[in-house]
């Protein structure tokens, strides 16, 4: 079983799924992607999750995120419980959902924690960037269902800090105030960020979110 580690290659797959056959590489294009797993079919935290991220959707398209969800079940079981899903959430589905049933995908990414459940996949998350690369992996064990605005968050800090020579503070929502790179001595930050910089302590530079 592989083990997935930041900076790596996301494994590229094809697979069935809710919406047929469907590529990794191919699905995400030059996008960024976040790809979420699920014990199972029929449970009701996810069940509460997929709707979730159906109302969210808006939210991931405006930061160019392609959604995928997976689950061990089939297509079959996927078209069933997304009818659930629609009803119960009051949204429509409309992300797909990869049918895992050989558990293929699962294992590509370790999402399968024996001692956890030896044949249900845990809560898992992973954000992918353009290049393919693993930005960020999150597990939930499965009865803590995840927070979706804590998602966008995060991937609005990473793709500010790939973009620009900052890193975000604890508890940083977009727009606030960011942490100059150390890498750049104070006299350089002061020119690059026109915005200005307070240097709090030697290692600690601020700056204003350079995107706002």
């Amino acid at each position: 079983m592989a083990t997935i580690r930041l900076g790596d290659k996301a494994p590229d797959f094809t697979a069935d799924s809710s919406v047929g056959t469907i590529n990794l590489y191919d699905y995400l294009g030059d996008s960024w992607g976040i790809l979420f797993s699920h014990p199972a079919d029929f449970t009701p935290v996810c069940t509460t999750e997929l709707g979730t991220a159906a109302k969210f959707k808006g939210e991931f398209d405006k930061r160019n995120v392609k959604m995928m969800a997976l689950s061990v079940d089939g297509a079959v079981s996927h078209a069933e419980w997304i009818k659930d899903i629609n009803e119960v959430q009051e949204t429509v589905v409309n992300f797909p959902i990869i049918a895992d049933e050989d558990r293929t995908v699962s294992n590509l990414y370790d999402m399968i924690h024996p001692n956890a459940d030896s044949t249900l996949t845990v809560r898992s998350v992973f954000i992918i960037a353009p290049d393919k690369t693993v930005k960020l992996i999150l597990t939930y064990p499965a009865s803590t269902g995840r927070n979706f605005h804590e998602l966008l968050r995060v991937i609005d800090s990473l793709q500010l800090t790939a973009y620009h020579k900052v890193a975000t503070p604890a508890n940083w929502e977009s727009g606030q105030d960011v942490v100059v790179s150390p890498s750049i001595p104070t006299d350089e930050a002061r020119e690059i960020f026109k915005k200005g910089v307070e240097e709090v302590k030697p290692y600690l530079r601020m700056t204003p979110d350079p995107t706002f």
